[in-house]
C-alpha cells in the first residue's frame, strides 16, 4: 500500500493524552534557516522553558535546528494542537519582531511520536539530541549551542 500524503493524514489517529511523553518535530515554512539566528533560535527555547513553567509540559530535551525543532515533553494539560499553537503563535510574533519580517515562520503542521512505554525515554532524548550530529553540523552534540536537556548527558 502506498503511503498517503498531505498534512491532515498527519493528524490521521493523533491522541492527545496528559501524562504522556511525546517527541515532537515542526518545521520552519518552506525550510527557511531561520535558526541559524542565534537569538532566533533562543526564543524558541525560551519559549520552551516557559510552557514548562505554566506547567503546560515537562520539557526533557530539545534541539533547534536551521530549520526545524524536536522536543520530547510530557503533557500536563492540554492538547498537543493546543500546545504547538501556542508554541508556534508566541515565536512567531517575537521572531517577526526580532527579523524585522512579516513572513510565515512555521509550516502549519507538525510531527507528534508518542513514546510507548516499550521505548526507553533515554534513547529517545539521546535521538533527538543527536540530530545535529546526524545532520553533520559538529561532531558531538555538545558542541552544538541550541540544545536543552533535563539530565545530565
Amino acid at each position: 500500500m502506498k503511503p498517503l500524503k498531505g498534512s491532515h493524514y498527519l493528524r490521521k489517529g493523533r491522541a492527545s493524552l496528559e501524562g504522556h511523553y511525546y517527541l515532537l518535530t515542526t518545521r520552519t515554512h518552506e525550510k527557511q534557516r531561520i535558526f541559524d539566528q542565534p537569538r532566533a533560535a533562543q526564543i524558541v527555547l525560551d519559549s520552551l522553558s516557559w510552557l514548562e513553567k505554566e506547567k503546560t509540559i515537562d520539557l526533557e530535551a530539545a534541539v533547534v535546528m536551521p530549520d526545524h525543532v524536536h522536543f520530547i515533553a510530557r503533557l500536563r494539560s492540554g492538547t498537543l494542537p493546543g500546545l504547538m499553537h501556542s508554541l508556534k503563535s508566541f515565536t512567531s510574533k517575537k521572531i517577526r519582531s526580532l527579523l524585522k519580517s512579516q513572513g510565515q515562520i512555521w509550516q502549519a503542521q507538525y510531527h507528534d511520536h508518542g513514546i510507548r512505554k516499550d521505548e526507553v525515554l533515554e534513547e529517545v532524548v539521546l535521538y533527538c539530541l543527536n540530530n545535529p550530529v546526524r545532520a553533520g553540523l559538529v561532531k558531538d552534540f555538545h558542541e552544538y549551542p541550541y540544545w536543552y536537556c533535563r539530565y545530565d548527558v
